[in-house]
């Protein structure tokens, strides 16, 4: 883990400020607020980093959200304008365009949506509206990635959905190292050691990924694991999901 968390989280603050003073001297950072650890550390990074008017944290419930109240503690904690955009309704519009469009049901072969189509559709709905919001501020707007680097190595992540953004604070930090900076912050101690969900199925990640983020990142620092099965599935998630953090593949034509 990171033998000095307070130079790292230092120049973590810097590295934000260099990026905005080459890619948008006067804009905000917008960042979607889920409640939970890595959107809560990139705020207050971009809150030091850039000063409380120009970090607008943005909610989006689908529908009821349980944890709402964590959300709403973050923005007012750290006083950082908020907006609020219910996805719900957009999501259920375009969740029933697409089953009752022309030919679905012959194409597909059912009248719903898949499990993955269902979990997959909201990050990319609050993506969309990420941007939306960034592109009506005044002066402009840069939408932050907070995936961290372990979730990106198993690819607990959603292509064009939380996967995307213009700037990424966490990519290379493993969980327990953007907890370690979440402790020298001034955010909610609660929220730094909050059990991390999706906030769909009812499980934490850690139980739908079958191993505990510490064992993760020990294998991902190290290359030290017990367990022989875990490795395998921590290798296959690693494999399969390599394409997230890829640019799209091109064709160049010889000339």
């Amino acid at each position: 883990m990171l033998d000095n968390p307070q130079a790292t989280k230092d120049a973590l603050v810097q590295w934000i400020k260099d990026y905005f003073s080459q890619n948008g001297p006067n804009c905000s950072a917008v960042v979607g607020i889920s409640g939970g650890k890595d959107s809560t550390i990139v705020a207050a990074l971009c809150k030091e980093a850039l000063g409380v008017e120009r970090v607008v944290g943005v909610l989006m419930p689908n529908g009821i959200q349980s944890d709402i109240d964590d959300a709403k503690a973050v923005v007012n904690h750290l006083g950082i304008p908020r907006i609020i955009v219910n996805i719900g309704s957009a999501y259920e519009a375009l969740i029933n365009a697409i089953i009752q469009g022309e030919g679905y049901e012959t194409v597909i072969g059912r009248a719903d949506l898949s499990k993955d189509a269902t979990i997959n559709t909201p990050p990319r709905l609050r993506m969309t509206t990420l941007y939306a919001i960034g592109q009506n501020l005044q002066n402009g707007a840069r939408v932050a990635n907070t995936c961290n680097g372990s979730e990106d190595y198993v690819g607990y992540s959603t292509k064009y959905g939380d996967s995307a953004g213009d700037f990424s604070p966490l990519a290379n930090l493993v969980v327990e190292e953007v907890r370690q900076i979440g402790r020298l912050l001034d955010i909610p101690k609660y929220l730094v050691d909050k059990s991390p969900s999706d906030g769909l199925s009812g499980q934490s990640d850690e139980a739908k990924l079958g191993f505990t983020y510490a064992v993760l990142d020990r294998y991902i620092r190290t290359g030290e694991i017990d367990d022989l099965e875990t490795k395998k599935r921590i290798d296959h998630l690693n494999r399969i999901n390599k394409h997230k953090l890829e640019l799209m593949p091109s064709f160049y034509p010889q000339r």
